[in-house]
């Protein structure tokens, strides 16, 4: 089972990240499957933001770090082609793709 890091943690991450005030709408559990196997089955908490220029809302979570007992931050903002946790969860998960190249 997932440590999950503390909401507080989280809001950090996002305004840290982002450069604006959050505070927590909802924690949303997310299931994310690619080629017949589990990529991602976890919490997902939903900010709603105040003072971004561009979204309303944002998604953090967080993972642990392999082979560490830290945790790698994620704060990915609600706007196109996001437009979900789900969609939040495969656009992170593509970007850690494209640096591990």
């Amino acid at each position: 089972m997932k440590t999950e890091a503390p909401i507080d943690d989280l809001r950090r991450a996002v305004e840290g990240s982002h450069a604006c005030h959050d505070s927590h709408r909802e924690t949303v559990q997310v299931r994310e499957d690619f080629k017949g196997q589990t990529v991602w089955d976890g919490v997902i908490h939903v900010f709603d933001l105040e003072g971004h220029p561009k979204a309303q809302l944002a998604y953090a979570w967080s993972s642990p770090v392999e082979g560490s007992d830290r945790r790698k931050f994620y704060a990915v903002l609600h706007i196109p082609p996001v437009d979900s946790p789900e969609a939040a969860i495969r656009a992170a998960i593509a970007a850690d793709h494209r640096s591990e190249r």
